[in-house]
């Protein structure tokens, strides 16, 4: 852990990170790499099981039929850790446990072999993880009980017992899995999508607010925690366990279900961004709202058609409705989304480009949301060869990816070079224009 940090009690929060020294806006403030992780089982097929790179076709492991790699290299790498995991797997064989079982037995496996998983979890080991049962209804704590089953059914070829030679706080299956839903962090792709799941035990210390001073990006599984605001010596570091654009209710239901705790942040407490996110005539909002859970089951079954004229058909019927409004954002979101999946580029941009107006508005600091946002419109402006708005729009997501991805961050690579073939072919273009 980098001497800048430390771990202390964070008055009403329990334990917490903050600063020994002052931090700079887009410092890189911590790196690590899981003491476990697992590629989610719905990218199973797409995702390579070692490095958490997307490939259109994966070498399939011939034994366990699920683990999935990029070459014979990243197979022969992931050998070590996944030989054990491989027997678990074909011994459930159809069934496929899930994404929390899986991580479980990974993070038992790798504290069984200490040679082999990583270090930097000194500052707060997983014994000393909260596992939240205390707090949590009959209801959730039967749901994990059935999980923790489903965990020794999976190990009990490899760990017949979950024996001493692990800490005690792993000994117990419901504990442990309590433990890894309420700790484990959602690794994702350069674009921010839902990849996998890691453990990464020092960052658990991290406590939420709805308007954090720190982000997460990750680089295959390395986690890089960076500073959004400058951050002063003695200062707590925080991050956003969810999504923020959300109403602060919905907020604070999501954090206590999850995570069993009450935000009491700025942001929650003055219900900053709710009158803003619910504008325009009720009445004509709340159609959208009710209509939201079918269009989005539409998304979920990847019905990109239907999704789309959904979507169009919705946002046309509501056009008195100011696209600050949470539940026309989220539509739009979705249009946007259906529109590339279907190759509607033209389409495409006029979504996303009514979005960003939007995004600027709701995520003042920094954001990896906005930055990703603008590139994705930049790069819709350059294929469409409206290069001078493409350049506009990529140099708005440096500004932002510079600072939550940093420089050498193989997504702000790829951004320099949009940027750098942008001048190229406006260059082009006024040499034969003269």
């Amino acid at each position: 852990m980098a001497p800048r940090l430390e771990r202390f009690v964070s008055p009403g929060k329990g334990n917490g990170l903050r600063a020994t020294a002052s931090i700079k806006r887009g410092e890189l403030v911590y790196s690590a790499e899981p003491l476990a992780c697992c590629v989610s089982n719905k990218h199973a097929k797409e995702v390579c099981h070692h490095c958490f790179t997307r490939h259109e076709t994966l070498l399939r492991c011939s034994q366990c039929k699920m683990a999935r790699y990029c070459n014979i290299t990243c197979q022969k790498q992931a050998w070590c850790d996944h030989k054990r995991e491989c027997k678990c797997l074909r011994s459930l064989l159809p069934r496929i446990p899930t994404d929390s079982v899986r991580l479980a037995a990974r993070i038992i496996l790798a504290l069984l072999n200490p040679s082999q998983s990583s270090g930097g979890e000194e500052l707060y080991p997983l014994e000393e993880h909260e596992s939240h049962l205390s707090s949590m209804s009959e209801h959730k704590k039967q749901g994990l009980s059935e999980l923790a089953s489903m965990l020794e059914l999976y190990l009990q070829q490899e760990v017949p017992h979950l024996t001493s030679a692990l800490p005690p706080s792993c000994q117990e299956p419901l504990s442990l899995i309590a433990k890894v839903t309420c700790n484990c962090f959602t690794i994702s792709d350069g674009e921010l999508q839902e990849i996998g799941v890691g453990l990464y035990p020092s960052l658990s210390l991290l406590n939420h607010d709805c308007r954090p001073n720190c982000v997460m990006v990750f680089e295959g599984t390395r986690l890089q925690l960076r500073a959004v605001q400058d951050i002063n010596a003695e200062e707590e570091l925080t991050i956003s366990y969810i999504e923020t654009l959300s109403l602060s209710e919905d907020r604070q239901k999501q954090l206590e279900e999850q995570y069993h705790f009450t935000c009491h942040c700025q942001r929650c407490d003055s219900q900053d961004k709710d009158e803003l996110l619910l504008s325009g005539a009720e009445s004509r909002w709340r159609l959208l709202k009710e209509a939201l859970p079918g269009v989005e089951k539409l998304k979920v079954e990847s019905n990109c058609e239907e999704l789309l004229e959904s979507c169009s058909h919705l946002i046309s019927t509501a056009e008195d409705v100011p696209d600050e409004n949470l539940y026309k954002l989220r539509l739009t979101d979705m249009a946007l989304d259906a529109s590339i999946q279907l190759g509607l580029w033209e389409k495409a941009l006029r979504y996303g480009e009514l979005t960003l107006p939007v995004y600027r508005r709701y995520y003042p600091d920094p954001h990896p949301v906005h930055g990703v946002q603008l590139m994705r419109v930049g790069k819709l402006q350059h294929y469409l060869e409206r290069l001078q708005d493409a350049l506009d729009t990529f140099r708005q997501a440096y500004q932002i990816i510079k600072i939550t991805h940093g420089d050498d961050h193989p997504l702000t690579t790829d951004l320099l070079m949009k940027m750098e073939e942008c001048r190229a072919e406006m260059d082009q273009q006024s040499s034969i224009s003269h």
